[in-house]
């Protein structure tokens, strides 16, 4: 995939967060900069407590910084706001609502209702393969099932920038292989910036244009790898020197920021 030239779509301005606890101050980001590109694939990794999760929330707008700022397409982020969707590790989805309804929550609250809301609904259904299920409940659905409904709702309301927290962690193996390769071709059709956190090494590689490794806590950007394998990528990826040498590196510098997490 050729890199054209692009605008900056969120810019994170030294970002800080500090929360107050009964042992004193717990620093978990400290002073985070980073452009992210309008279509670019950024993948996050690191040890666990290194502010992954409290950064995406904060470009989210569902955490405040305690310093510094996230902007979006040049806007101040200061809350929430449907140009940025958000998809969890737990599916979030409204138990009492079918398939349908899910997707079309989000476009309901932008004040698409009826017939529009309905076929914009069926547009992202059918491109996560789920239209014959439309009708059905979350508790109908597999796990892979119900993550693709949550990634269908994100991408309904049309946000510019997709927000996503370990969305496959839970899944058995051969669905988040399944997933990954999806989520892909979607990217590449859809044309999002996509900000992906993940422990998985592998899928950091598979899926982004970028892999930013996380320091220990206090979480600080350690380093920002490029990935310059061509997409399209798929399982015979993963045994190419290209992918062993990036997965050996980073792993790498993960684990080595894991001790220092040990000690």
């Amino acid at each position: 995939m050729a890199r054209e030239e692009r605008n900056i779509k969120l810019k994170i301005d030294n970002v800080k967060k500090v929360y107050n606890t009964r042992n004193g101050e717990m620093i978990a980001l400290n002073g985070i900069n980073l452009d992210i590109m309008e279509n670019e694939f950024i993948c996050v990794v690191g040890p666990s407590g290194c502010g992954k999760s409290t950064l995406l929330n904060i470009i989210a707008g569902l955490s405040e910084t305690s310093s510094g700022k996230i902007y979006c397409d040049g806007h101040e982020v200061t809350g929430t706001g449907t140009e940025r969707g958000v998809v969890f590790q737990q599916y979030a989805l409204f138990p009492w609502l079918t398939v349908k309804k899910n997707v079309e929550f989000g476009l309901n609250l932008k004040g698409i209702k009826g017939k529009e809301a309905s076929k914009l609904a069926m547009k992202y259904i059918n491109m996560v393969d789920l239209a014959d299920f439309s009708n059905h409940y979350p508790k109908e659905l597999s796990g892979g099932m119900k993550q693709r409904v949550a990634i269908a709702r994100a991408y309904a309301v049309n946000p510019s920038v997709l927000l996503m927290d370990e969305p496959f962690g839970a899944l058995d193996a051969q669905t988040r292989t399944q997933l990954q390769t999806e989520l892909l071709e979607t990217w590449q059709k859809e044309k999002k910036t996509c900000f992906f956190i993940t422990h998985d090494v592998d899928e950091a590689i598979i899926l982004a244009q970028k892999v930013i490794i996380m320091s220990a806590r206090p979480g600080r950007i350690k380093e920002i790898v490029d990935i310059n394998i061509p997409y399209p990528r798929n399982q015979e990826t993963k045994m190419s020197k290209d992918f062993l040498d990036l997965k050996n590196h980073i792993w790498g510098q993960v684990y080595q920021e894991y001790l220092e997490v040990r000690k």
